[in-house]
């Protein structure tokens, strides 16, 4: 394998967790279907730890609209809700018995837009952390080229393949983006 090949396979890597890092923040962005991904990662302090919320009770989603949490210890219930209230989520928990309810309202058109804008911004980050990957590849190879330890040809190759791969990560971006923005217009 040439030299500027390795280069392009070391970026590949940091280019995947950049787009699972993007799925992951899609996850948070709510729409108009409730999904356990929207609270599970709520950070609630509890008996002097912070702790993700999944790692305190059963998360359930019985209704389109409705998060249901069941905490393995009732002593727990507290804590929770105090979290999600504070979280930027913007939930509204209830308490019933010894478990705790969200019904998420139907999307406005105010909140739809404001959701989209997030979306948006979360995809232009995904977007810039797969160009800071190309150029730090791309400026790898022009170093390989200068010192001698590759030609032009090879130079050249390696900058249409940067080029090809950064498309490709990008469609993916797209894509994704696409289907959660269809998702919150409803």
């Amino acid at each position: 394998m040439s030299e500027y090949k390795k280069i392009i396979e070391s970026v590949k890597p940091e280019m995947e967790r950049s787009v699972e890092h993007f799925s992951e923040e899609l996850k948070r962005i709510r729409a108009d279907r409730a999904t356990p991904s929207l609270v599970e990662d709520i950070v609630v302090d509890c008996f002097d730890q912070r702790l993700p919320l999944k790692q305190l009770a059963a998360i359930s989603c019985p209704e389109q609209r409705q998060i249901l949490i069941q905490p393995w210890d009732k002593n727990y219930i507290k804590d929770i809700v105090v979290a999600l209230q504070k979280s930027e989520a913007e939930l509204s928990p209830a308490i019933e018995g010894s478990a705790i309810r969200i019904t998420l309202p139907p999307l406005t058109e105010e909140y739809r837009k404001n959701l989209l804008k997030l979306l948006s911004g979360k995809k232009e980050d995904a977007r810039v952390s797969l160009k800071r990957a190309r150029e730090e590849a791309w400026k790898k190879i022009q170093e390989m080229t200068q010192s001698g330890e590759i030609g032009e040809d090879d130079k050249f190759r390696g900058k249409d393949e940067l080029q090809r791969l950064i498309d490709e990560y990008n469609k993916k971006l797209e894509e994704m983006a696409e289907r959660r923005e269809k998702e919150i217009k409803g």
